[in-house]
C-alpha cells in the first residue's frame, strides 16, 4: 500500500510485535539486518478498508489504522486504546551522502514517560553530570558511541510499549511535551518495530525475540572482579590473587589491563617476556587459586605490529585508522584468530576496550569512520553498530571451537549485543559524588534498553587516594551500590583499589559487601537464568514492576534488583538518613532490621557508613548461600531461604555446571519454591532438569529483629529434588 510518496508494509512478527516499513524503491528493503534475527516467522494478517481513507490490520493484541489521506498511522491495543501515533515521516535526500536523512514525528499521551536508548549520563564526556534524569521528557538524546555514552535505538514507554529502530547511523531523539521527534543521519528506508505488552517485561521479551536471547555468563562472572590500570607484571598480578586468598576475601576475576605487549607494539597479541615471562604458567597459577583471568584487547593496532601489517594486507583495517573492520566476515574471523591466542593459554574472559571504537587517533570516535567504505556500505550508515560486530567476532569465534561459556567486557554496545555474552561498563568516569549520582539513571536506562549486563568502574576510573577518608567514603558508597548491579567490578587509574588499600573502618564495610554479594549468588544466578529463559531484566527501574503507581515514573535513585530487593544508593557525603519511596500495594521489609512497612508512602531511613537503604518485598522467597566461599565456583550445597510473609510468594532456584553450554541441552536443575501466606506453608517442589543435586536448606521466617545478619534459622531440611517438601511455620 502507499501513503503519499511512500510504499508502506506492515508485518506482524507476533501478536504483540509489528514491523512498520517505508521506502521509495523495493531495492531498499533487502532484509540483511545486523540487529534483527533472520528468518523470523510472520503472522498472516490481511488489511481491510474500514472507511474510504482508513486501512486496518489487527492481531489479538494490536491493531494498526493507516490513514491514507493525512498520512497518520495509529497503533491501538485490543481494547481500542491508542498505544502510539505516528504523525509524520520523511526521507530527505542528502546529496553529499547520496542517501536519505530519516525523520519521524510521533504523538504521545499525556503524562507518558520514555526510557532506554542506551546509557546517557550527560555532562562532559567523562560520565559526570550535575543534572540527573531517568525519563527523557524535555530532553534531546544523541544516539552516538563515545567513551561514557552508549547509543541504542530502542525506547521503552511507561504505557507498556517499545520502539526499536533498525538503523545504525547517528541519531537524535527529542521529546518535548507530547511530541517525539526522531532523526537518523542515513537510511534508504524507515524501518522500525513496535512491541507491546501488559508488562514492560513483555516488551523486553519481545525485543529479545527480535534480536536474540541473552546467554548465561560463566557462574564466576557474577562474583567479584578486581582490576586496575594496571598490573605491570606477571608477579604483581599473581601476588594480588594470593593476597586475596591469604586474607580470605572472596574473588573470582583478576583483570590484566593494557601494555602487557611491551616491545612488541600496541595490541600485538603478545606478552613482553621481560614482565610476563611465562604467561601460560601465570594463567595456570591463577586458576589453581580458584580465580579467573580477563585480558584487555583493543580494536586498534600499532602500525609496527605483525597484526596490523597482516590485517592491512587483507583489507581488514578501516582506511585512515588503525582499527579492525569487523563488518567484514573474513576480518571478524581474522580478529578472532588473534584473540584465540589468549584462549589457547587458558585466559577466561576478553575485555574489548574502546569498542566505540577509538580509532587510533585519540578520543575521536565518529569522524574517522564516517566517510569510509566498510565493505557493507558507508561508515555513516553503520558506525553505531561497531561494538555489536566486534563482540560478534569474539563470541562466534569461541563458540565455533568450544563449549566453554564466553565472557566479554566491552565499553560500548548496540541493539542485539546481548546475544553475544557482552557485559558493558560505563566508561572512564570520574570518581566523585556527581558522577556516582549520574551513573544510577544511566545504568537503569541501559538495562531497560534490553541489554541486561552492565557495570561501572566502581569508585570511578579517575579515582582518588584510598588512604583519604574523603575518597574512601565515595568508594564505599559506590561499592555498596555496585554490589546490587548485575556485575560487581572495581577498576581505576592512578591509585590501586584493592580492599586492603583503604582505612580499616572503610575496608570492613567493603569486605562486608563482598561477602554479601556472594551470599546473594543463588538469587543472582537464578535471575540470570530468568534473563536467558524468559527475557528478564536484573537491574530494574521501578516503572517495570510498579507501572500502576505513577509516583515511581521519575524516581531515578531507586530500583529493583530482581523481583524482591529494592535498592536506594547513598550518593551524598556524611548523611545519616535518606528519604525512600515505598511503592504502593505492597508490604516492604527493611533489609537490615526486617521492620515491616506498608507501601504507598515515603519513609525516612536511617543509614550508617555500613548500610544503605534496602527493602525486601512482602511475599519474597529469597535464596541465599548458607556458607562462606572464596569464589563462585565452589559447591553451593547449603542454601538459606528467607521468607518474607505478607502475601503469597514464588521463586525458582536455578543451578548448573556454571562453565559450559550444557544448560542449552537441559543439564541443569530448577527448584520451585512456593510460600502460601494464608496457610503459612512453604513448599519446596520436585526439581526439574537433568542435573542431580543434594542440598541442606535452612529456612528463616522473617520478622522484626531477624535482619539479614541474623544467622539462626527456624528450620533445616535435607533436599535431593526427588520429592517435594512442605514445611509449616509454627
Amino acid at each position: 500500500m502507499r501513503i503519499g510518496n511512500f510504499n508502506v508494509e506492515i508485518e506482524f512478527i507476533a501478536d504483540n510485535i509489528l514491523r512498520v516499513l517505508y521506502y521509495y524503491g523495493r531495492e531498499a528493503v533487502i532484509d540483511n539486518s545486523l540487529v534483527v534475527l533472520p528468518n523470523l516467522e510472520k503472522l498472516s494478517i490481511k488489511g481491510e478498508s474500514t472507511s474510504p481513507s482508513i486501512i486496518s490490520l489487527s492481531s489479538k493484541s494490536l491493531s494498526v489504522d493507516i490513514n491514507t489521506s493525512n498520512g497518520e498511522l495509529i497503533i491501538k491495543d485490543n481494547k481500542g486504546g491508542i498505544v502510539v501515533k505516528e504523525k509524520r515521516r520523511d526521507l530527505k535526500f542528502n546529496e553529499e551522502l547520496s542517501t536519505y536523512n530519516v525523520e519521524q514525528e510521533f504523538g504521545l499521551s499525556e503524562g507518558e514517560r520514555l526510557y532506554g536508548l542506551g546509557q546517557h549520563a550527560g555532562g562532559n564526556g567523562l560520565g559526570q553530570s550535575s543534572a540527573y534524569k531517568l525519563d527523557y521528557n524535555g530532553l534531546s538524546i544523541m544516539l552516538s558511541q563515545r567513551n561514557t555514552d552508549i547509543g541504542i535505538p530502542f525506547m521503552i514507554s511507561s504505557k507498556g510499549y517499545g520502539i526499536l529502530w533498525d538503523n545504525y547511523s547517528l541519531g537524535s531523539i527529542s521529546l518535548k511535551g507530547n511530541e517525539l521527534r526522531v532523526w537518523f543521519e542515513a537510511g534508504k528506508k524507515i524501518d522500525y518495530y513496535v512491541i507491546f505488552g501488559d508488562f514492560i517485561d513483555d516488551v523486553i521479551k519481545g525485543y529479545r525475540k527480535l534480536t536474540g536471547d541473552t546467554p548465561l555468563l560463566p557462574k564466576w562472572a557474577y562474583g567479584y572482579w578486581q582490576s586496575k590500570e594496571r598490573y605491570k607484571s606477571q608477579d604483581e598480578l599473581v601476588s594480588v590473587v594470593k593476597e586475596f586468598r591469604e586474607r580470605k576475601i572472596p574473588l573470582d576475576v583478576i583483570v590484566l589491563d593494557w601494555r602487557y605487549w611491551g616491545k612488541y607494539g600496541w595490541n600485538a597479541f603478545k606478552f613482553d617476556e621481560i614482565d610476563f615471562p611465562r604467561p601460560k604458567d601465570m594463567v595456570e597459577e591463577i586458576h589453581k587459586m580458584g580465580a579467573k583471568l580477563a585480558i584487555s584487547i583493543w580494536p586498534t593496532f600499532g602500525k609496527e605490529t605483525e597484526v596490523f601489517k597482516n590485517m592491512e594486507s587483507k583489507g581488514c583495517i578501516i582506511p585512515g585508522t588503525t582499527a579492525v573492520n569487523p563488518f567484514k566476515e573474513g576480518c571478524r574471523e581474522l580478529f578472532w584468530s588473534y584473540v584465540k591466542r589468549f584462549y589457547d593459554i587458558g585466559i577466561d574472559a576478553y575485555w574489548l576496550d574502546a569498542s566505540e571504537p577509538e580509532t587510533g587517533l585519540g578520543l575521536v570516535f565518529f569522524s574517522p569512520i564516517h566517510d569510509v567504505d566498510l565493505g557493507i556500505g558507508k561508515g555513516y550508515e553503520h558506525l553505531n553498530a561497531y561494538p555489536l560486530m566486534e563482540t560478534k567476532a569474539v563470541y562466534e569465534g569461541q563458540r565455533r571451537i568450544s563449549d566453554k561459556r564466553v565472557a566479554i567486557l566491552t565499553r560500548s554496545a548496540f541493539a542485539g549485543q546481548q546475544r553475544y555474552s557482552a557485559i558493558s561498563w560505563s566508561g572512564d568516569v570520574l570518581g566523585d559524588w556527581a558522577t556516582l549520582r549520574s551513573q544510577i539513571p544511566a545504568g537503569l536506562n541501559f538495562s531497560i534498553s534490553g541489554i541486561p549486563y552492565w557495570t561501572t568502574d566502581t569508585g570511578g576510573f579517575f579515582s582518588g587516594n584510598p588512604e583519604t577518608k574523603a575518597y574512601a567514603e565515595i568508594f564505599v558508597r559506590w561499592f555498596q551500590w555496585s554490589t546490587f548491579c548485575p556485575i560487581l567490578r572495581v577498576h581505576g587509574t592512578i591509585f590501586p583499589k584493592e580492599p586492603w588499600r583503604f582505612p580499616k573502618e572503610y575496608q570492613d564495610v567493603i569486605l562486608k559487601y563482598i561477602r554479601l554479594r556472594y551470599e546473594l549468588l543463588p538469587y543472582i544466578y537464578s535471575l540470570a537464568w530468568m534473563t536467558y529463559s524468559n527475557g528478564y531484566t536484573i537491574m530494574r527501574p521501578l516503572v517495570m514492576d510498579f507501572r500502576n503507581d505513577k509516583n515511581v515514573y521519575d524516581l531515578d535513585e531507586q530500583y529493583m534488583f530482581g523481583p524482591y530487593i529494592m535498592v536506594s544508593p547513598v550518593t551524598l557525603p556524611s548523611i545519616r538518613e535518606k528519604d525512600v519511596y515505598l511503592p504502593s500495594d505492597e508490604y516492604w521489609y527493611d533489609f537490615w532490621t526486617d521492620e515491616k512497612l506498608e507501601g504507598g508512602r515515603t519513609t525516612d531511613v536511617k543509614v550508617s557508613l555500613g548500610t544503605i537503604p534496602l527493602f525486601v518485598r512482602g511475599g519474597a522467597v529469597l535464596p541465599l548461600l548458607g556458607k562462606d566461599v572464596s569464589n563462585a565456583m565452589e559447591d553451593w550445597d547449603v542454601l538459606h531461604l528467607r521468607i518474607y510473609p505478607g502475601k503469597d510468594g514464588y521463586f525458582e532456584i536455578y543451578d548448573d555446571d556454571g562453565v559450559t553450554y550444557d544448560y542449552e541441552r537441559g543439564k541443569y536443575f530448577i527448584v520451585p519454591i512456593r510460600w502460601d501466606d494464608n496457610k503459612q506453608e512453604l513448599t519446596i517442589g520436585k526439581k526439574r532438569g537433568d542435573l542431580e543435586m543434594r542440598k541442606r536448606i535452612m529456612i528463616t521466617w522473617v520478622e522484626k529483629g531477624k535482619g539479614i545478619e541474623y544467622s539462626k534459622p527456624d528450620v533445616e531440611v535435607e533436599y535431593d529434588g526427588k520429592e517435594s517438601i512442605t514445611v509449616k511455620r509454627h
